[in-house]
């Protein structure tokens, strides 16, 4: 975890609530949001880079690790149609504002707020027995090298019984809670 100046966390920050309402009421995130951040993050981190000198890390390299890491783990996941193109975008966005290694950080409390909001959705709906299940035939079928949604159609998250959340929204609490973490305990 490394600190982000100001000049990165506000960005940040506005990507991931502005997609989080679009994702809430619209269920997508608009491509020219994510473009923005791609965008914005591999400018700001050169300007950054090039006012604190390259020694403290910043530049277009790490912006560039940042959005490549995210694709790495989330297009896979977009394959296995276990998520939208418009997560996979705004992870990519969040990679390239925070950089590689802060990517991560989000990426795992982005996941940790996901799990504990998802168990308590299916609990809601009744369907936590069904969904474990479901979880055991999709790693059942990703050691064989099937994509699970062919044979169950529930599991493609574009099928209107799929059990699903907005991914964005999950995105700007972990993002914002690394956000507030990074401020207390990073070094600066």
């Amino acid at each position: 975890m490394t600190y982000l100046p100001p000049v990165l966390q506000v960005p940040l920050a506005l990507l991931v609530v502005v997609a989080a309402i679009y994702d809430w009421r619209y269920r997508r995130i608009p491509n020219w949001l994510t473009l923005s951040g791609v965008l914005l993050g591999i400018g700001l981190n050169w300007w950054v880079g090039s006012a604190v000198g390259p020694e403290a890390g910043f530049g277009p390299l790490r912006s560039l690790k940042g959005l490549g890491l995210a694709f790495l783990i989330y297009f896979p996941l977009y394959l296995l149609r276990g998520m939208g193109a418009g997560d996979v975008k705004l992870m990519g966005a969040v990679g390239a504002l925070a950089g590689a290694a802060n990517w991560f950080g989000i990426f795992i409390l982005t996941n940790i707020l996901g799990g504990l909001v998802a168990v308590v959705l299916l609990l809601f709906k009744g369907r936590f027995g069904k969904t474990m299940r479901n979880v055991g035939y999709m790693l059942k079928e990703i050691l064989f090298f099937r994509p699970p949604y062919l044979k169950k159609e529930e599991l493609d998250v574009k099928n209107p019984k799929a059990v699903t959340l907005p991914h964005g929204v999950l995105i700007a609490l972990g993002s914002i809670g690394f956000l507030v973490a990074a401020a207390i305990w990073a070094p600066r």
